[in-house]
């Protein structure tokens, strides 16, 4: 491939920060864009000894940053966001969000770089017919319920990259993430609640699961999420198009927790915690999530290649060791 720049924002972050290791392995020159305000310098402890990437400390928010940063870039794959305000505020998640990709749309449109855009199977919101396509329709709840902010922030977000596509022939693709998990995940809620999980068993504490911890997720390893990601950006039958990566597999919440139980050897000192959704004040959750991914293996060549059981040893090995636990033989 001649071009060989890329710009990814969110670079210190769980999937940046192993987005921007299977860059270099590649071959690209790459520049990092993050605040540091969630992503961390440690994840990015190898690609900064790597003269091939320029870490920028920056928000997304701040154009000036953007355009210095993505001259000469090729590509730009956007991945900076603000979560669900599940805890926090939703001014933040919408205006990082809103904000954030006008930016880098402006920034890109000037050299006409292909833009990938992170967006996540949250837009599905409440649609009940499952599993999803990029066809489904996007169904969110009422506006006085803060968790679907995030939701319409990335619909907002995915209609500004048609439209700059529209108006100024700006190239893109849009991936929509489902249940991303794996190194580097961030040990909060905000890293999903297989995160949280581990953290709780490994300190022998009560696990919380929200509500009857029967709803559904597909749950994909982080391997998985940058191969989607990264076959989006170098192929051109990507372009103009939404595709869903992640794992058909799924897990009520419940269950994952009692299978990461298990894989621990903690299964019978695992005591569960139900958490009322109430304790978020007005919140909604989706009962079901998981996607086709027909359109993304025709396309692009994409699906999911690792078991769920396979990536949470990978997963605990790795919290185990960044927590300080060592595994007893």
């Amino acid at each position: 491939m001649a071009n060989k720049n890329v710009l990814v924002t969110g670079a210190a972050g769980f999937i940046g920060s192993n987005l921007v290791d299977r860059l270099l392995k590649e071959g690209f020159e790459v520049t990092g864009i993050d605040n540091l305000s969630q992503g961390s310098r440690r994840n990015l402890e190898d690609a900064l000894r790597n003269p091939a990437f320029n870490l920028v400390e920056g928000d997304v928010r701040n154009l000036e940053v953007i355009e210095k940063a993505g001259k000469g870039a090729d590509f730009f794959v956007h991945l900076a966001a603000f979560k669900i305000p599940r805890y926090g505020n939703a001014m933040d998640t919408l205006q990082i969000n809103s904000k954030g990709t006008e930016n880098i749309l402006e920034a890109a449109k000037e050299t006409k770089a292909k833009v990938v855009f992170a967006s996540t199977s949250d837009v599905y919101g409440k649609n009940r017919e499952l599993p999803f396509s990029e066809e489904s329709s996007l169904v969110i709840g009422p506006p006085n319920v803060k968790r679907w902010a995030y939701a319409a922030s990335k619909i907002f977000d995915e209609q500004l990259c048609f439209a700059y596509n529209e108006k100024f022939g700006l190239p893109f693709s849009i991936v929509r993430y489902f249940g991303g998990y794996g190194p580097r995940q961030h040990l909060s809620w905000w890293g999903g609640p297989q995160s949280v999980f581990i953290e709780k068993i490994l300190k022998g504490e009560k696990v919380p699961v929200h509500g009857d911890g029967k709803q559904k997720r597909s749950f994909t390893f982080i391997d998985d999420l940058v191969e989607g990601t990264f076959l989006a950006m170098k192929s051109g039958r990507a372009n103009g198009e939404v595709l869903n990566i992640g794992s058909r597999e799924e897990s009520s919440i419940l269950g994952l927790a009692k299978m990461i139980a298990k894989l621990m050897g903690k299964e019978k000192e695992l005591e569960i915690e139900f958490v009322p959704y109430e304790t978020f004040g007005k919140y909604e959750d989706v009962r079901r999530r998981v996607p086709y991914t027909t359109k993304a293996k025709k396309l692009i060549g994409f699906e999911a290649k690792v078991k769920l059981v396979e990536g949470l040893k990978k997963t605990i090995g790795w919290q185990e060791a960044v927590m300080g636990h060592v595994k007893k033989n």
